[in-house]
């Protein structure tokens, strides 16, 4: 029977994270952070099986790991940005290396990669009995010309005549308005569902209960 485990973290400079050390961490690989002027590399006993997916609009060097987050904290340089969004996932036992990749892949493409976002994913398999992957996902969208896009703008807001309306303090009243959907609770458990559905509908095509 297929263990259901999948948990979502953010990483962020808030919380003295670094997205170059988290992803060398996970994929195993040495990556140089640009900031620091120093280069992160764990090594593991076996070698964890990684790759990336990038969306439409996303250029050249978002498929290069070492570029892609070290463009993404040198974009985001606020003392609380969040530099990436991360979940690790069970990889279902019943089915062989290949057919949890070819899983994994599909659904990160259709759920996170079709929506904007680049997808850095290693698999660990250091455990025979806990094959499992860490997705890492970017934050922003990419603009038609490959620059980031924004994960949200500034909307003023106005009465009915369309005059500007102030605080009590004499400043303009605004609101947030977010661009993309991805911290929301709903869509977190939208993942967690679809996933869920990819895994069972996986094993029901091999006769697994």
């Amino acid at each position: 029977m297929a263990i259901f485990h999948m948990s979502f973290q953010n990483i962020s400079a808030g919380k003295g994270r670094s997205a170059i050390a988290g992803s060398a961490y996970r994929s195993g690989e040495k990556l140089f952070d640009q900031k620091e002027g120093l280069s992160y590399f764990y090594a593991r006993s076996v070698m964890p099986e990684s790759f990336i997916l990038t969306p439409k609009n996303a250029p050249e060097w978002a498929s290069d790991r070492e570029k892609l987050w070290n463009e993404v904290e040198k974009n985001d340089r606020k003392s609380n940005s969040r530099y990436a969004k991360e979940f690790n996932v069970a990889l279902p036992v019943e089915l062989s290396e290949s057919e949890q990749k070819e899983l994994l892949a599909k659904y990160v493409q259709e759920n996170f990669v079709d929506q904007g976002m680049v997808a850095d994913v290693a698999i660990h398999r250091d455990h025979p009995d806990n094959p499992h992957a860490h997705v890492m996902l970017t934050n922003r969208p990419f603009n038609p010309d490959g620059s980031w896009g924004l994960k949200a703008k500034t909307q003023y807001i106005k009465d009915e005549n369309g005059k500007q309306l102030l605080t009590k303090s004499g400043f303009p009243k605004q609101r947030k308005i977010w661009l993309v959907d991805w911290d929301k609770k709903e869509k977190i458990n939208e993942w967690r569902h679809n996933w869920a559905t990819s895994v069972n509908q996986s094993l029901a095509q091999k006769n697994i209960p």
